[in-house]
């Protein structure tokens, strides 16, 4: 089994920045890739960020293109906007999947808040 533990949430003016920590642990030799999900209040659960863990390989959502950096450890965030208001999730999988659907992914953390005000 994997865990997963986020750490980094909190609440942050509009064009703010915050730094979302994943620390994992037991049988990380499964994991091939690993992605930070968020839901917002009411919605459905979306992916924001990819990372492959062995190959450095990384891919973002348009909407955080640019604002945000994955590393296999953090995310950070920077010139947040109200609508990244969410519950952030950090998750991890084996091979594979495709690593934007939240159905490849085996291991979950119990998630971070992140809110946005204007």
């Amino acid at each position: 089994q994997v865990q997963l533990v986020e750490s980094g949430g909190g609440s942050v003016q509009a064009g703010g920045s915050l730094r979302l920590s994943c620390v994992t642990s037991g049988a990380t030799d499964r994991i091939y890739a690993m992605a930070w999900f968020r839901q917002p209040p009411g919605q459905e659960r979306e992916w924001v960020a990819a990372v492959g863990t062995r190959t450095g390989d990384t891919a973002y959502a348009d909407s955080v293109k640019g604002r945000f950096t994955i590393s296999t450890v953090a995310l950070q965030m920077n010139s947040l906007k109200p609508e990244d208001t969410a519950m952030y999730y950090c998750a991890a999988k084996g091979l594979g999947g495709h690593w934007s659907r939240p159905s490849s992914f085996n291991y979950w953390g119990q998630g971070t808040q992140v809110t946005v005000s204007s």
